[in-house]
């Protein structure tokens, strides 16, 4: 297998997923800078890349207090990078799985989401069995109408169970306003967004007025950091698209840059106008809407995917064999289907990066 370091990006084996070093680092530093000097601190998404070299890099920028995973796999694999703080933002079930999360809190400062006592009986009975202690935070739903409790009294109840109970910490609480994420109109979106943080902020006041603290309100995303970063109450933002973003969060938060592209090959020209590319649902996310063309984004091509392929009509004079980026709608399933993304700067491959949370489901 070549390498491809330093071989121009046009020549890589098709698909392939491609990082625009350049832009990734600028990303990383505009958050980061944002941060700075707030309370908030950036717990950055391991969900939207899965590569821990890039893990680190936000990490290294600054502003951050740990990184966020959504799964127990990714959360073994930022652990074997040397990252020793960690959240998981979901439920973690199953007896399988709390012997893993017992282990790993052994070796690294790890949190997890709850929103059910038997959840929290059978985490502290593994914890106790691997003499460790797991911190925890209380989901509650703002909105999502996904995981978590209602604000308020069921939330203080928990918070309770939690300090009655060995082997686990109560250490705040969790509260993710992503029924807003994607709302277009920004005024419309920080409106929405505070109202369902306020939710938050209250049920941290009723806890604390019960006589316990609470360190951590963790929520946020990578289009509403601006809002839930300055919000007095809110003390961690888990923001993740803004490294590598898509062009969905593009028109959300166009302060970023698109980073990630997948480089497919046109492999037949069926007509005029009429192209097939070599990458279909199998390496490109698409449940936001159909990939653009990069340096083509406001043309009028339109897309159709099935498992292999990307049928193109509208497109350029492209011939068989041409090299062809394309810009993903969501950046967080698409490095999903890869192995390992190419690192580029000036068009050229600097580095190849492992993607060591992909496909890491459990």
């Amino acid at each position: 297998m070549p390498s491809f370091i330093g071989s121009p990006i046009e020549e890589l084996d098709t698909p392939a997923l491609l990082l625009d070093k350049g832009a990734m680092l600028r990303n990383l530093r505009r958050m980061a800078e944002f941060f700075t000097d707030r309370k908030a601190k950036l717990r950055p998404h391991f969900k939207n890349h899965k590569c821990t070299q890039l893990a680190r890099l936000q990490m290294e920028a600054g502003g951050a207090v740990g990184i966020t995973c959504a799964k127990l796999g990714e959360a073994e694999a930022v652990a074997d990078a040397g990252i020793g703080d960690i959240l998981i933002a979901n439920q973690v079930v199953g007896s399988a799985k709390l012997e893993r999360l017992a282990k790993l809190a052994k070796r690294t400062t790890l949190r997890v989401a709850v929103d059910d006592e038997e959840q929290i009986e059978a985490i502290s009975r593994a914890a106790r069995r691997a003499d460790a202690t797991v911190g925890l935070l209380v989901e509650i739903d703002i909105g999502m109408g996904r995981c978590g409790v209602i604000p308020g009294q069921p939330a203080l109840r928990l918070a309770q169970k939690i300090q009655q109970t060995e082997g686990v910490r109560f250490d705040g609480l969790q509260a993710y306003e992503g029924h807003v994420v994607y709302h277009k109109d920004a005024r419309q979106r920080e409106q929405e967004t505070r109202q369902a943080l306020e939710l938050a902020i209250r049920t941290r006041k009723m806890i604390q007025s019960a006589g316990i603290p609470v360190k951590i309100v963790s929520g946020g995303s990578s289009s509403t950091y601006q809002f839930t970063g300055t919000i007095d109450g809110v003390d961690e933002v888990q923001a993740g698209s803004y490294a590598t973003m898509d062009w969905v969060y593009k028109e959300l938060t166009p302060e970023f840059e698109i980073a990630l592209s997948v480089l497919a090959r046109v492999i037949s020209r069926p007509g005029p106008r009429h192209a097939v590319l070599d990458v279909g649902y199998k390496g490109l996310g698409d449940e936001f809407g159909m990939p653009k063309v990069k340096h083509l984004q406001e043309a009028d091509i339109q897309f159709r995917l099935s498992e292999e392929h990307c049928t193109g009509r509208n497109v350029p004079e492209w011939r068989v064999g041409a090299a062809v980026e394309l810009i993903p709608s969501h950046a967080c399933t698409t490095c999903n289907l890869y192995r390992e993304m190419y690192v580029h700067e000036q068009g050229r491959v600097v580095e190849i990066w492992p993607i060591e949370g992909s496909g890491r489901l459990q």
